[in-house]
């Protein structure tokens, strides 16, 4: 093992933790255990707010598999990677307001909450717990991969001691303290992001003796890198326009993302918030993208590309500066899992358990069973990510596809359409749900229909099945 590279990845965990003790120290203002656990007790102001947001989407796919496709595809994934920049942008300008002030108007603790008041119905609770539960198990999967090839690299442990070790990282931390734990560590972490993807390019530039040598040596192995085609022809203008859908509009519908824009304190954080993140958001993908493109040049031959990042910051940087830029991708696996980890517990906890197993248990039952949920979904996840896929970032827009395809009409809808009904969000999410996924296998077998991403039609599909349902069985009116 190389110390001068673990001993700063030791200081950032202990950091994490102490971070995580913290926070459980600290009590919110509305005295409830559930709004604190699982909202911070919707507290949070405008940087912190931004930087939550930055921090969980930002993942594994986004600091390890992306950089890793951009490695082998060339240019036309950073081109594609770069329609993430309006993420935050597009979730609090559409949800912003009117989100934060019908949740705490329904006294909504999670997105289910809101889904379950907003519909008047129970089937809509449990069908996105279903939905919730299949596709973050996938999405966490993933980080915990992730997580675990960084620390193995770094290390020389095995894969599965290093996931191990990983896994405990998280659980300690997220376990104990709750939303408000993971909310101040993205805040942590997403500045280590930041500091760490800048200092990591401007060493792959000055090892590859510039950015002119380096264009001209990815020019020299294979024109089509510098192309927005990707390195075989194949990212069509159809396809990258689609992907904007995946990874720009569409994250409204992620309910990690969605359940931050109920959590802010005032509107003038939630402003703060939308320029913050965007600016943050468009600077971290740029720059790890660029990362990956580089490395071919200083790095040619790599065979495993989610391993890009460390070894690139290994071969590039000095020991010790690389321990620190290296907590970087590590910050932002474990502020992925985190939040992911936290939505399906209280999922699991509030949705399911409190709302139709046992509504009247006491608070004493309902803070130990919280704690402990959110332990075993961890280790449940343990086991999946034991054989690990090969590429991340695939797994983890599975899963970004599945929810978005399920939630975004009965989510904006909701908020803004007046004859929206429970017809109309039960067909919206079962024709999302259920074609996403079939499309997501027919496309495997048979390359994309249309040469569009998988999560365009059952969007399209889900958001007429939401209008025609809603007017044809029993029109109604909702009064906001």
């Amino acid at each position: 093992m190389n110390w001068q590279v673990i001993a700063p990845l030791v200081f950032f965990l202990i950091a994490i933790f102490a971070t995580g003790w913290f926070a459980s120290k600290q009590k919110g203002s509305s005295g409830n255990f559930l709004n604190d656990y699982f909202l911070g007790g919707r507290e949070l102001g405008g940087f912190v707010l931004a930087m939550t947001m930055v921090a969980t989407y930002g993942s594994a796919s986004s600091f390890l598999g992306g950089p890793g496709t951009a490695y082998t595809m060339g240019f036309g994934w950073v081109l594609l990677a770069m329609t993430q920049v309006v993420t935050g942008y597009f979730v609090l300008l559409i949800l912003g307001k009117k989100f934060a002030i019908i949740a705490r108007r329904y006294k909504a603790v999670t997105l289910i909450d809101f889904l379950k008041a907003r519909y008047n119905s129970p089937f809509v609770a449990i069908l996105s717990a279903f939905a919730i539960v299949i596709f973050l198990f996938s999405a966490m999967t993933a980080q915990w991969v992730g997580g675990a090839r960084l620390i193995e690299t770094l290390t020389g442990l095995s894969y599965t001691s290093a996931l191990f070790i990983f896994v405990v990282a998280v659980l300690v931390y997220v376990t104990t303290g709750g939303f408000r734990a993971v909310a101040l560590t993205d805040a942590v972490q997403g500045t280590i992001m930041v500091i760490g993807t800048t200092i990591l390019l401007i060493a792959v530039i000055i090892a590859g003796g510039g950015i002119p040598t380096i264009m001209q040596d990815l020019l020299s192995e294979n024109p089509n890198l510098v192309t927005p085609y990707g390195n075989d022809g194949n990212l069509s203008a159809a396809y990258v326009s689609s992907f904007w859908i995946l990874v720009g509009v569409g994250v409204v519908g992620l309910p990690q993302i969605a359940v931050r824009a109920m959590s802010y304190k005032t509107s003038r954080g939630m402003h703060r918030a939308l320029v913050i993140g965007t600016i943050v958001t468009g600077f971290i993908m740029l720059n790890m993208h660029l990362i990956g493109v580089f490395a071919r040049a200083v790095m040619p031959g790599i065979e495993v590309p989610d391993a890009v990042i460390p070894l690139i910051a290994l071969d590039v940087l000095p020991p010790w500066l690389a321990g620190i830029v290296l907590a970087a991708p590590l910050a932002a696996i474990m502020s992925t899992v985190d939040s992911l980890l936290l939505l399906v517990s209280s999922s699991v906890v509030k949705d399911v358990y409190l709302g139709y197993i046992q509504p009247n248990a006491s608070m004493k039952t309902v803070k130990r069973l919280s704690f402990g949920v959110t332990a075993v979904l961890g280790s449940i996840v343990f086991v999946l990510a034991v054989n690990p896929p090969e590429l991340l970032i695939f797994l983890n827009l599975f899963a970004f596809g599945g929810l978005e395809a399920a939630f975004i009409w009965p989510i904006v809808l909701g908020l803004y359409w007046k004859y929206g009904n429970k017809y109309g969000a039960i067909a919206s999410m079962l024709t999302g749900i259920f074609g996403y996924i079939a499309l997501h296998f027919y496309n495997v077998e048979n390359g994309n229909l249309f040469g569009i991403h998988t999560v365009v039609v059952p969007v399209v599909v889900s958001f007429v099945a939401y209008i025609v349902f809603s007017l044809l069985i029993k029109r109604q009116v909702y009064r906001f």
